[in-house]
């Protein structure tokens, strides 16, 4: 996938010079480090072979509570302000997680419901009103324009989705927490019996896709300073994309945090790229999804060729 990046960004440099300047990297890593943080959070669900469609509605309904909240003047810290989005996002998470892990409901049907469920709520809540730039303090709106928190090396949206990165790299690659996700996703009997409380991770990894969707949703608000009823609508399928993009089988127990990281980028540069070269918005929805849709055939004909091998080999 490196190298067809890399093929892609070349191929877009020579039809506009003007692509991958430092500048031009920097925007486009800023304004899509949300659905590349968001990725992450969708790689864990899938890895346990679920689903998680109700993540853009529930980072609407964080973004927006933890929005309306500054505006009443009940904060006005930016730590603040991500840590109550943060929460209300890990709510949202453990009631899917609940649903879907002590409900037995399957995860597509439960998760398209309280889709509806918490965007009805983002209206409810904010009477279908926006929050405007005006109404956010100075020092929130700026935050997403600057780079404190890495000390002038990189914009700080770029930075937490690095760090979240990092961090999920350790956790999946070195404790035992990650490999029972892996466990899970790859044989759930097996896994079962061996120990692993099949529910309970699964409650955990979707309380966890909650915090990232609290996470995001906060972020989304301070790089446009304003927080919408309709904000990261789609923004579900453009992590998923990434996530297959990057290796990661919807089966489960498949894929790696690098992979993720090289497909959320394959995703930016394309998103980016498009109207460079002057294809028309109309047509760039409608490439993304024969993306996805080629990145699913082969992501299922490369499962199939590994399961044969690892048969041929079994009868050797």
């Amino acid at each position: 996938l490196f190298f067809v990046l890399a093929l892609i960004c070349a191929f877009i440099k020579a039809r506009n010079h003007s692509f991958l300047t430092g500048k031009t990297i920097e925007d486009m890593l800023k304004n899509y480090s949300t659905t590349i943080t968001l990725s992450l959070g969708m790689m864990s669900v899938l890895l346990i072979g679920g689903i998680d469609i109700s993540v853009a509605s529930s980072l609407a309904f964080s973004g927006m509570c933890a929005s309306l909240l500054m505006r009443e003047g009940v904060y006005s810290s930016t730590l603040v302000m991500f840590l109550v989005s943060i929460a209300i996002g890990t709510l949202c998470g453990l009631l899917v997680g609940s649903v879907i892990a002590y409900g037995q409901v399957i995860p597509i049907i439960a998760t398209l419901g309280l889709t509806n469920i918490f965007r009805g709520a983002t209206y409810l809540v904010s009477d279908s009103q926006w929050v405007s730039a005006y109404q956010f303090q100075a020092s929130f709106k700026q935050f997403a324009q600057t780079n404190t928190l890495s000390f002038g090396l990189m914009n700080n949206l770029i930075f937490i989705a690095l760090i979240c990165y990092a961090v999920f790299f350790v956790v999946m690659r070195w404790t035992r927490f990650g490999r029972r996700i892996y466990a899970v996703g790859s044989n759930p009997e097996a896994a079962s019996i061996s120990g692993i409380r099949i529910k309970r991770i699964k409650l955990v990894v979707y309380t966890m896709m909650g915090s990232f969707s609290g996470l995001v949703g906060a972020m989304y608000t301070a790089l446009y300073a304003s927080a919408q009823n309709d904000m990261a609508t789609g923004m579900e399928m453009d992590a998923i994309a990434a996530c297959v993009l990057g290796g990661v089988s919807l089966s489960g127990g498949q894929g790696s945090v690098v992979g993720v990281l090289l497909g959320a980028l394959t995703m930016t540069v394309i998103s980016k790229a498009l109207p460079l070269i002057g294809i028309s918005q109309f047509w760039q929805r409608a490439i993304k999804g024969l993306i996805i849709l080629l990145a699913i055939i082969i992501n299922i004909l490369a499962q199939r060729a590994l399961q044969k091998n690892q048969l041929k080999a079994r009868e050797i």
